[in-house]
């Protein structure tokens, strides 16, 4: 077993782990505050919003600095700000703490997926994505189904306090099984890292994923977000574990992207987006039926459809990108991320004007315009 995809896994769990632990518990914060759903939403994307604003100069600084070195001191730092939120006494306080936190992410994220386009030969790089991908989205079903249970239990302040805990192991598994990297190719300085950044935005293939990736957190974020309060509402008036436990449907991304190489071999990356963008359309409309078990069905569609986008866009930039590939993943990450916060705003404004139907609506124009950047833009050339 090649231990460095299960340290890259692990990365990608641990920031997913933190970035989304609030979600499932937003309804019941709101309630514990006093504050509106768009309120409570601010903790989700603060995290997002710092990481749209810091991601691509955690590139440039990763083509001067190195790789390992960035991975490490974040991962150990990220658990200040997750302790912090568990003393905070308002929600002022813990979006500040949130705003932190996503700060430290990216030099975690990022430079582990400029590490795979570095480390692994070209063929190779769709399919450790995809692990990367499944490590994220097992991350990001644990970082909202741990606190969903907890949170019945002992309390949201000892929730947080236990996936502090469970960060900082990943962080020592990592220390222990990455290796330095080995084929790293320093950037002259910050300079030179900044022009490689702006020759990324003169190239049409990054550019055109950039606004695919803005795009898959939009609605990942505006759904999995506003899911909670449509099914914390009656006449479904779910607990914190049961939507903590909406989330196992992560899991069939966690299961579907170590295939997206394999996948991207056989049809092709454009091929292999559409047909994924179509079925993630199928998902959203059967978000709209009462059933509890066609919502989640629903939910799991979008779950596996947006790992796959994931993993093939960030396969894609790693592939497309010669030189400077931390500025290249940091400016995708920063098109994601403001993807979340656009989202997260937009779809407040949607539930509170509309409701759940205005939600699910809004990212549908959002997928229907990806599909279309993907046919018309992305190349047509085999992977």
């Amino acid at each position: 077993m090649d231990v460095r995809r299960l340290a890259v896994a692990t990365t990608g769990f641990c920031t997913f782990l933190n970035l989304y632990a609030p979600q499932a518990l937003l309804p019941e914060l709101a309630r514990e505050f006093g504050v509106e759903a768009a309120d409570i939403s601010s903790m989700i994307t603060a995290g997002t919003l710092a990481i749209a604003l810091t991601a691509p100069f955690t590139g440039a600084a990763a083509d001067v600095l190195g790789r390992k070195r960035l991975i490490m001191a974040a991962m150990f730092a990220v658990t200040v700000p997750m302790v912090m939120v568990t003393l905070a006494s308002d929600v002022q306080a813990i979006v500040v703490w949130r705003f932190v936190q996503g700060l430290l992410l990216p030099p975690i994220f990022t430079v582990a997926l400029a590490y795979i386009g570095d480390e692994w030969p070209p063929a190779e790089i769709a399919g450790v994505a995809g692990i990367y991908v499944a490590g994220s989205s097992m991350g990001g079903f644990c970082g909202r189904f741990i606190p969903g249970v907890l949170a019945d239990l002992v309390g949201w302040r000892a929730a947080f306090l236990a996936l502090a805990a469970l960060g900082l192991a990943g962080a020592v598994l990592v220390a222990v099984l990455l290796p330095r990297e080995r084929r790293f190719v320093r950037s002259e300085g910050f300079r030179a890292s900044g022009m490689q950044m702006l020759r990324h935005l003169r190239n049409p293939q990054l550019v055109a994923t950039y606004a695919v990736g803005f795009g898959v957190l939009f609605n990942f974020i505006a759904i999995f977000t506003y899911v909670s309060f449509h099914l914390a509402a009656p006449p479904y008036d779910f607990s914190p574990t049961l939507l903590g436990a909406l989330f196992l449907t992560y899991l069939v991304g966690t299961l579907s992207a170590p295939l997206t190489g394999r996948a991207v071999m056989r049809f092709g990356r454009r091929g292999f987006m559409i047909g994924v963008i179509a079925v993630w359309a199928a998902g959203l409309a059967l978000l709209l039926a009462p059933p509890v078990a066609v919502i989640v069905l629903g939910l799991s569609l979008c779950a596996g459809c947006g790992m796959l986008c994931q993993a093939t866009s960030t396969g894609y930039v790693t592939a497309s990108a010669h030189e400077g590939r931390s500025s290249a993943i940091g400016l995708y990450v920063s098109a994601f991320y403001v993807g979340g916060s656009v989202g997260g705003y937009l779809a407040g404004v949607a539930w509170n004007q509309a409701g759940w139907l205005a939600v699910v609506a809004l990212s549908a124009a959002v997928l229907a315009i990806m599909g279309t950047i993907v046919t018309f833009v992305w190349s047509a050339r085999p992977a």
